[in-house]
């Protein structure tokens, strides 16, 4: 099996699948429609709401498949894989772009920029977009995608349940601290519980947290020569301590709680502690939405030997897939859904505390965004500090926090989480998941020809 044809078969893809493209002819018509599949994250719910703009503006229908991030990747891998032409965008993260572009799957956005009238250009303000979240959606300096939200990872907790315990969160917190309030605060008996971290398999579900646990116990992956370290160290370490942290004050079903259910339970009261993505902050502190909405509290993601990759750095994005026969409606859907009139509009509907967070710098920068958003800086300065070319302790030789950016991450990661996932059932042990792992990501990265 050659390098690219190895990449089809690993490679999950959080992409925006279209239906089969009708005939040229039919774009004059008005008659282009993009059936777009998405995760079913909040903000990208909300597109669906206000698609209606998009519609009446370029003559263009849009249809939606929204569907959980594990089967959204699943989904897309197999058509992705052909090359068929099927779709005309894709939703991928950061991991997936410079990826996608090596091979050539997605196509790059400067010429279309580039064919912007002055005042289209400067409306949209490519350069009012985050350096850092650019940066992670181009290939050899080159866009290859455009940023629908961002976000770093950070801690969310009850400050009437910390309150209660004369518990006092430090803007900085260590993980020591953090299991530290976990013990306080863990009552199972009322149905309360110290902290929720994923527990669902998956490199983008539990991966994506542990992976910052594993970071800033000083451990890694991969040692320089590309063996894994799984079993050893501070690494398993790492590991370790997570696992162990959710089966003693965790919530209950781990195993099956990812982000979405996460964000249920911290909201519902049930779990005092919450360490996940800073894109939750709006809805969390939605009265509409989040019974504690008026009790929550922030802090930056926890710490415990460097604070180098302690907090992620991630964007849900749009991008063109190379084979499509809509690129100029593509691009024009791309542009809508990612520039500063959409953020207005949602903050017109829906508040400025539930715009589409981490991707400008003048949304941070705006009066109104101040004010609904008073974490705004936290999550600023998250965005701004997490490097992914500088996101651990010893040298290694890859780039990213959350994520391995090779080809071969996407099972081995997934593989990995499920071993752990079993360890969170007491189906078997994190000294026996790890050894496991070691075994198995040791062979795929010999079959991969990372060394023999």
């Amino acid at each position: 099996m050659n390098k690219t044809t190895r990449s089809l078969a690993i490679i999950g893809a959080s992409a925006i699948v279209l239906s089969a493209s009708p005939p040229p002819s039919a774009v004059a018509q008005g008659q282009v429609t993009l059936t777009i599949a998405t995760v079913n994250n909040p903000q990208m719910v909300d597109m669906q709401h206000e698609v209606g703009d998009f519609e009446k503006s370029s003559g263009i229908k849009v249809n939606f498949e929204t569907l959980p991030e594990n089967t959204l990747r699943q989904k897309v891998t197999a058509d992705i894989a052909t090359g068929g032409g099927q779709f005309d965008i894709a939703t991928v993260g950061t991991y997936e772009v410079p990826i996608w572009a090596k091979n050539k799957w997605i196509t790059d956005l400067g010429p279309y920029f580039d064919k912007m009238d002055a005042k289209t250009k400067a409306d949209y303000d490519l350069n009012d977009v985050i350096p850092s979240i650019r940066k992670g959606l181009s290939y050899n300096g080159s866009l290859y995608a455009v940023p629908f939200y961002g976000e770093s990872s950070m801690t969310f907790y009850n400050k009437k349940l910390f309150a209660a315990a004369g518990l006092t969160m430090p803007v900085h917190p260590t993980w020591d601290q953090i299991v530290g309030f976990a013990q306080k605060l863990n009552d199972p008996s009322k149905n309360q519980y110290g902290i929720c971290l994923r527990g669902l398999p998956g490199w983008g579900e539990m991966g994506a947290p542990m992976t910052t646990v594993i970071n800033t116990f000083g451990g890694q992956w991969f040692d320089t020569q590309w063996k894994p370290t799984l079993d050893s160290g501070a690494t398993k370490d790492a590991i370790t301590f997570y696992i162990d942290t959710i089966k003693k004050y965790g919530e209950p079903g781990a195993s099956s709680a990812g982000f979405t259910e996460c964000e249920t339970n911290f909201t519902q009261g049930k779990t005092a502690m919450w360490v996940d993505a800073t894109s939750a902050s709006g809805l969390i502190t939605d009265p509409k939405n989040s019974p504690i909405a008026a009790d929550v509290g922030f802090a930056y993601s926890p710490t415990k030997v460097t604070p180098k990759g302690s907090h992620w750095l991630w964007a849900w994005s749009l991008a063109m897939e190379a084979s499509s026969k809509h690129k100029d409606e593509a691009f024009k859907f791309l542009t809508w859904a990612t520039n500063k009139h959409y953020i207005r509009l949602i903050a017109a509907d829906r508040g400025w505390g539930n715009v589409p967070p981490g991707t400008r710098l003048s949304t941070f920068n705006d009066a109104n965004y101040k004010k609904a958003a008073p974490y705004g800086d936290l999550i600023l300065q998250s965005i701004l500090t997490a490097d992914p070319t500088n996101a651990t302790l010893n040298k290694v030789p890859y780039t990213g926090v959350q994520f391995v950016g090779i080809p071969e991450f996407q099972a081995i990661g997934t593989q990995v989480t499920q071993n752990l996932a079993a360890a969170l059932t007491g189906s078997s042990t994190v000294d026996a998941a790890l050894a496991l792992s070691q075994q198995e990501v040791t062979r795929t990265m010999q079959q991969a020809g990372y060394y023999k």
